[in-house]
């Protein structure tokens, strides 16, 4: 056999006249490569390790791109990428300028769908396969690759409902390795594992009652097993189900036995798999510990407090509830819009619920934050974890819409603290009991205050709701900052030469606004810079505007944020100089005053 298959394999054409016994040489040196640059270059590891089979399976059997194959979330489509034509500039995934590390369609006719939130694949796969029938195509093949974290969501249950009934050219595989980013849960995961144990009779099988044609568990790992059964299901008309076992972070020790850590786990070592550390030491905390560590020592003077999170207990920080009060916090898996309305029950009943989900999250439950939540006036506390730009995750996962898509909310009150004071302190008075609901957003990464833990945790202060601060007094331009991209306009203010000509005032509170201090700010300055980490068009800087409009106030308003685009992907630093509201970028526009 030559030495190394991979790098004579551009696309899938190139892979198909391998001879099969060839296969997992090339499934080791996928593997390698795989683990070779996320090691250097950071990324999702272990979900794509877990696939290298499949995805050389599918890729060799099927004739791709003519069938079309979609990636669910995309985590696991990095071998998929290598092999279609992206080997070559692999190294930039994730990168500013560099290939996205999640399905795109714009990057490549063999992303056929672009994904990176979950669940959606069926759907779309089934979309894809009926639209086939009604265009006279009835050999075409259509894959949806889901795992099982992911078809526990509503979501998947309503295409798999609707191509029951259907006589579409549809493949499900279902990608069952026990754990998402953290280990899957649900009534749905213990009657998996009853399939996969073979406790569970035949004759009850729930996807067979759906009108698939079900096979399997199989091992999916197993290369040959993959190939003869998948070409078995090739030649069988209408809505087909593939079940297979596999192991997330198949080939690498320690991704194998520990696989929340490995998801995506940094730079590391390529050869022993050991993580490189970063230093900690006299960092300030992470804002999703503050949320964490804050609402356990809450919940320990309070027995009313419960904790919601979909699917996202380490992410969030909800973890440190859970363990110690495991009845009183939920892990609810991948169920967004659930999540939510369960949260209101719980508000119905006297509960003090925080409900945390990331900011790109929420979109997918925006009709139960207005209708179960905000239209009833149950005092839920939505707790929404990576707000703003996000980084190298890219346009599926910046939270940059929740200020404009809560904003004309009735009921609602939008918080977003400056740092970790400010979020602990909202947390604390949120308890105390509000008369509505509250969105409190805050971002991922580090907060700016070393030692916050032993220095501030459980020494609380009750805010003011709808309370603005002057943080510097100024005599031309007042900048008007929420959030704590207002930290960047603090530390740009330090840098120019006229610092005295701006005030900066931090609008935590976006709803509601702080009226009677805007008309003070609009009597007194001419010039008004408003700052934030969300869409412009509606977001903070519109509020302000509609303000003015409304008091006939006529001074030169200038709006900084997200521009009217998609985001992709890149550091938050790059992000934050393209949108213009870096440190440096945020230096030039003031200085230009």
């Amino acid at each position: 056999m030559p030495n190394n298959l991979l790098e004579h394999i551009n696309n899938p054409a190139d892979l198909r006249l391998l001879d099969e016994a060839q296969l997992p040489q090339l499934a080791q040196e996928l593997r390698d490569f795989i683990i070779n640059i996320v090691a250097t270059k950071e990324g999702h590891l272990g979900a794509s390790l877990g696939v290298v089979e499949l995805t050389i399976a599918l890729h060799y059997v099927f004739n791709t791109p003519e069938d079309l194959l979609v990636w669910d979330v995309g985590h696991q489509a990095y071998g998929h990428k290598i092999l279609t034509e992206r080997r070559t500039i692999f190294h930039t995934n994730r990168q500013l300028g560099g290939i996205s590390g999640f399905p795109k369609r714009s990057e490549s006719i063999y992303d056929t769908f672009g994904v990176g939130h979950s669940s959606t694949s069926i759907s779309a796969a089934l979309g894809m396969a009926i639209a086939s029938n009604l265009k006279g195509d009835f050999e075409k093949q259509h894959i949806a690759v889901i795992g099982d974290a992911s078809i526990a969501s509503g979501m998947a249950f309503e295409g798999l409902n609707h191509a029951g009934v259907t006589d579409a050219n549809l493949l499900v595989i279902l990608n069952d390795n026990a754990i998402g980013i953290d280990p899957s849960v649900g009534a749905l995961k213990k009657y998996l594992t009853s399939v996969k144990e073979g406790k569970n009779p035949k004759q009850n099988n729930m996807i067979r009652s759906l009108n698939f044609d079900y096979s399997g568990p199989i091992d999916g790992n197993d290369i040959f097993a993959v190939i003869k059964e998948l070409k078995r299901l090739q030649k069988i008309k209408g809505p087909k189900f593939l079940h297979l076992i596999t192991t997330k972070g198949k080939g690498l020790q320690q991704a194998e036995e520990n696989q929340v850590k490995y998801h995506a786990p940094g730079k590391f070592d390529a050869t022993t798999g050991e993580i490189i550390p970063k230093s900690e030491e006299n960092l300030p905390p992470k804002y999703q510990d503050v949320f964490g560590l804050t609402i356990l020592d809450l919940a320990k003077k309070n027995e009313k407090i419960v904790g919601i999170t979909p699917a996202m207990p380490s992410g969030s920080s909800l973890k440190f509830m859970m363990d110690a009060f495991p009845k009183r916090a939920f892990d609810v898996g991948i169920a967004e819009q659930h999540a939510v309305t369960l949260s209101a029950g719980m508000a119905t009943q006297g509960m003090i619920v925080y409900c945390n989900i990331y900011s790109t999250f929420l979109q997918r439950a925006y009709d139960q934050v207005i209708h179960d939540v905000a239209l009833q006036n149950l005092p839920v506390i939505f707790c929404l974890d990576r707000a703003g730009l996000v980084g190298e995750d890219g346009a599926t996962h910046h939270g940059v819409f929740d200020l404009a898509y809560l904003r004309c909310i009735p009921n609602l009150i939008i918080y977003a603290p400056s740092n970790e004071i400010d979020l602990q302190n909202i947390l604390y008075t949120s308890q105390l009991g509000l008369n509505h609901p509250i969105a409190i957003r805050y971002p991922r990464g580090r907060g700016v205050i070393n030692d916050w833990e032993r220095l501030h945790l459980g020494k609380y202060e009750k805010l003011e709701i709808g309370k603005a601060k002057l943080l510097k007094s100024g005599s031309k331009v007042a900048i008007l900052s929420t959030g704590s991209i207002g930290n960047n306009v603090t530390l740009a203010l330090a840098k120019i030469e006229d610092p005295e000509n701006f005030a900066h005032y931090d609008f935590a509170f976006v709803k509601p606004l702080d009226e009677k201090e805007l008309h003070t700010i609009f009597n007194q300055f001419e010039t008004i810079i408003t700052v934030e980490d969300g869409v412009i068009k509606g977001g903070f800087g519109s509020a302000i505007l509609e303000f003015a409009a409304t008091h006939h106030y006529t001074p030169k308003i200038q709006l900084l944020g997200i521009p009217d685009t998609f985001i992709e992907q890149g550091s938050i630093d790059e992000l934050q100089q393209y949108c213009k509201i870096s440190v440096d970028s945020l230096e030039i526009t003031f200085s230009s005053y």
